[in-house]
């Protein structure tokens, strides 16, 4: 009498080293990679410096050594200067982002990941979330130096929900939007995604007035998003905000993170897939 022997039933859809994942482990999943993104932060000294010493030092030199002469000695010049600096900042440290994607899609440790029993995307989330606090902590940095300096924002309890609001929304769209670039770019060339919040803002209303720009120039200072957001943010700290600039701000930054949220998952699908 012969005896078949049947194959262990495999679970349906479920991969052998994969568990079905809940809202509760995803969520565990993200907060220790937030954890471990966060430890990798504070041990670089070097991204420490950056993150909070050049903020601070752009602003000591438009306030102290070029703020006399572009406001004409009034003083009033910081008020109108800080904003500007503050989107620089928020921008120049979500870039790091990219860089810090980069390194895990090239080192290995992506792959390390995968083999774990873990929410696929919480790597991806660990560094956008850990990016927001990063960047409140440096803005927070530049405005209390600011307002060591004299600056003196007129907004009040709602306003600073706003500015709050807006800043974390800011840093939201541009970290996603360097997260996504940094899953097609290798580690050298992620480096440069800074030069974009670095420069770019310079070219807006953040430093001088438009009208104060060489003609040709006035279009290109109206219509690129920094101009909208920093002058947003300018309103909020002020408790002068134009709606129509709020929400062509609000825009910018909304279909930012929609499509770099979208672009990142395919591409980390994709690139994970593999």
């Amino acid at each position: 009498m012969t005896t078949t022997t049947l194959p262990a039933r495999a679970t349906r859809g479920v991969p052998a080293t994969r568990r079905p994942q809940s809202v509760g482990t995803a969520v565990r999943d993200v907060r220790t990679m937030v954890a471990r993104e966060t430890r990798r932060q504070l041990r670089s000294v070097d991204g420490l410096v950056t993150a909070l010493v050049l903020p601070v030092a752009i602003m000591l030199v438009f306030v102290v050594i070029f703020g006399g002469a572009i406001s004409g000695g009034s003083g009033d010049y910081i008020d109108y200067v800080v904003p500007g600096v503050l989107v620089m900042c928020l921008g120049f440290g979500s870039a790091t982002a990219a860089t810090a994607v980069a390194q895990d899609m090239t080192s290995g440790t992506i792959d390390r990941f995968k083999t774990l029993p873990i929410f696929g995307p919480s790597a991806l989330w660990g560094h956008v979330l850990a990016s927001v606090a990063r960047n409140l902590v440096s803005a927070c940095t530049v405005v209390l130096v600011a307002v060591a300096l004299g600056f003196r924002p007129d907004a009040g309890p709602l306003g600073w929900v706003g500015v709050v609001g807006f800043a974390v929304l800011a840093v939201l769209a541009f970290t996603w939007l360097s997260a996504a670039l940094g899953l097609v770019l290798s580690v050298d060339a992620s480096q440069s995604v800074n030069m974009l919040f670095l420069f770019v803002p310079y070219l807006s209303s953040g430093f001088v007035p438009v009208d104060t720009m060489p003609t040709w120039l006035h279009g290109f200072a109206e219509h690129q998003p920094f101009t909208p957001i920093i002058e947003t943010l300018r309103g909020l700290l002020s408790g002068s905000g134009d709606g129509a600039t709020a929400a062509a701000a609000t825009a910018w930054l909304a279909g930012t993170l929609i499509v770099s949220t979208t672009a990142g998952s395919i591409l980390y699908h994709h690139r994970t897939a593999r």
